[in-house]
């Protein structure tokens, strides 16, 4: 068929016009910061499980909130003695809930909210922080002064076994804070709380479940009063938030000696979390700022949150890193615990 130059302009116009169309199509809004008031006067722990935030309420209380991952409060696991220390299973369907008030930790199915099995850790235990290493689920514990140690329980048998008294060669003024990695199964990083100047020990997980002690950091290097710890997905690096420098530092977990970075955060740094993949650190102290970094040290961005500060410890990242929740608390008579969620860019 012929077609006339009259009809070659027409449609190349009429193309063009599509495509400009397409070109020009509205681009969606990128995610907003949000903040959500939460039911809960005090704060322990916030996890991500993806689909649904977890967020407790600590020693005086007796709730865990569940969030949708957008931040709306969506339930509420109850009736929990002094819900703490929060952590996931690898495959996220079981969250673990540390109870220091009625020496267990209990475990819930992230799916259905029921609670799955309650383990009893000894009279007098006091659990208060979590770790996982496979089939070990680890939990540091101490009610008294001195009295802290390590404990382990056994989830490869059934029933699952108990043990307290791992750490043989180290006393804790009080329940240590635990840490693990989550693609090496062969370490664990434990801390010293409540003490000037801070330690944190790097012990290796032997045949069976045995811990032994590698080493600890040089005197005053970690600083004072720590309030954090974590360490990378491969074990090889270790981060510290004491409550002062005011700063979190990176150590490698083979030498704990002298930092390999530094996250500058303000005064009092208040905890430290690695993302999924340990590509980003999240780092913040007792203000308002949330920075997010590079490995080497190298800001990315920083959050603004409003209502409170920021609680101890209370960082999480969502699996896909798309998403940082951290939990704030306003003491200036509000007594509010505050959900952000923070859309984090690709970094």
């Amino acid at each position: 068929m012929h077609i006339s130059r009259g009809t070659t302009l027409a449609l190349a116009t009429l193309t063009a016009g599509l495509l400009t169309t397409v070109i020009a199509a509205p681009v969606h809004a990128a995610p907003t910061q949000t903040a959500t008031p939460l039911p809960l006067t005090t704060v322990g722990d916030v996890v991500s499980a993806g689909d649904r935030v977890f967020v407790s309420g600590g020693p005086n209380s007796t709730d865990v909130v569940v969030a949708s991952a957008t931040g709306a409060v969506v339930g509420t696991l109850s009736g929990l003695p002094g819900p703490s220390d929060l952590l996931l299973s690898a495959d996220r369907q079981t969250l673990y809930v540390a109870l220091p008030t009625a020496n267990a930790i209990a475990a819930f199915d992230t799916g259905s909210l029921v609670e799955s099995a309650r383990y009893d850790t000894g009279a007098g235990e006091c659990p208060s922080s979590l770790a996982l290493t496979g089939r070990y689920l680890w939990f540091g514990y101490g009610c008294d002064q001195w009295g802290g140690n390590i404990g382990r329980i056994d989830l490869g048998r059934q029933p699952a076994r108990v043990t307290t008294a791992m750490a043989t060669t180290q006393d804790f003024y009080g329940a240590p804070l635990l840490a693990a990695a989550s693609q090496n199964r062969s370490v664990l990083l434990a801390g010293q709380m409540s003490l000037s100047p801070a330690s944190v020990y790097a012990y290796a997980i032997g045949a069976g479940g045995t811990l032994t002690l590698l080493r600890t950091n040089d005197w005053t290097v970690i600083g004072s009063n720590l309030r954090d710890i974590a360490l990378d997905p491969t074990g090889t690096t270790l981060y510290t938030a004491a409550g002062a420098p005011y700063e979190v530092q990176a150590f490698p977990f083979a030498d704990i000696t002298t930092p390999s970075a530094t996250f500058p955060t303000g005064a009092y740094p208040t905890a430290v979390e690695p993302s999924r993949d340990g590509t980003r650190i999240a780092a913040a102290a007792d203000t308002s700022y949330l920075f997010v970094y590079r490995p080497d040290g190298t800001e990315l961005t920083r959050f603004v949150l409003g209502g409170g500060e920021l609680s101890q410890g209370a960082l999480a990242w969502s699996p896909n890193g798309l998403r940082l929740y951290a939990v704030s608390y306003d003491w200036t008579g509000r007594n509010r615990a505050t959900l952000h969620v923070l859309p984090v860019p690709a970094g």
